[in-house]
């Protein structure tokens, strides 16, 4: 595969990160634009990929094209390489930026795969949630399917689906991480170091997530797990519920699915 990404910001980065260490293909099948210089030449010397002066250099080398842009500037982007086009498989990582806009923008010919990844793409933990037009081919789905999973895991999904799955895959790590900070101030109020709780919250989280993807037990099962009879644990619980933590997790992610619909609509 020869890759062209435009974009080279956090996730751009990591997806090209991926694609490099799982050895998807060579680094010098690899290109990339990005009006930021210093963030390709920092990729160049750090991967040996490419660096593309123009989005229609990049553009004339590949087959697959990955747009890794903030998606307020989609638009332009579109203007840009539009009259370059052939038959790449385009991948969209633009939030809200639906594949009837691109087709709308680029044209009802061209083959588009619509990706919602999330931030763990830069420790290749991703998990992408994908959508296809009706140009995609088989070979094309397995190809793509291979550079979504070189920085994660991918699931392939209707386009219906896509804001709710930004709402509870693409913006959840940011809940994640506001949980853990929070319980790491509560750890240092009783005196535990930061550092180590950060080490001990963390890996917790990480064990039981595992947990639920690898054991498939439904999540109320493995919480009767760990709450014993007139436990710590229970107490705990007591006070979430106590605090709506339930209903502030599906607040969360109803309003980062309403605005993604609100993005897409524009």
């Amino acid at each position: 595969m020869k890759i062209g990404i435009i974009g080279s910001g956090n996730m751009g980065s990591a997806i090209i990160k991926g694609i490099v260490n799982n050895k998807l293909t060579d680094s010098t099948n690899i290109y990339v634009y990005d009006k930021d210089n210093s963030k390709t030449t920092k990729l160049k010397e750090e991967l040996g990929i490419n660096v593309s002066p123009e989005p229609k250099d990049l553009i004339s080398n590949i087959d697959t094209l990955i747009l890794a842009v903030k998606p307020n500037v989609s638009m332009d982007v579109f203007k840009e390489i539009k009259d370059y086009l052939t038959n790449e498989v385009i991948i969209s990582i633009m939030a809200g930026i639906t594949i009837n806009t691109i087709e709308k923008s680029l044209g009802s010919d061209k083959k588009i795969v619509r990706v919602m990844p999330n931030t763990p793409a830069l420790v290749n933990e991703a998990m992408s949630g994908f959508s296809i037009n009706k140009n995609i081919t088989d070979k094309d789905l397995e190809e793509v399917q291979s550079i979504l999973n070189s920085f994660g895991k991918a699931e392939l999904i209707d386009e219906d689906l896509m804001d709710v799955v930004t709402g509870i895959s693409g913006s959840s790590p940011a809940y994640v991480f506001i949980m853990i900070e929070a319980m790491a101030d509560a750890a240092v109020k009783e005196g535990l170091p930061r550092d180590k709780a950060y080490k001990f919250i963390s890996q917790a989280i990480l064990g039981s997530a595992k947990m639920v993807r690898d054991l498939h037990i439904h999540p109320g099962e493995l919480k009767d797990m760990v709450t014993s009879p007139a436990g710590t644990t229970i107490e705990g619980v007591k006070a979430l519920e106590e605090n709506n933590f339930r209903y502030a997790l599906m607040e969360a992610v109803k309003k980062a699915t309403k605005r993604s619909r609100e993005l897409g609509k524009k």
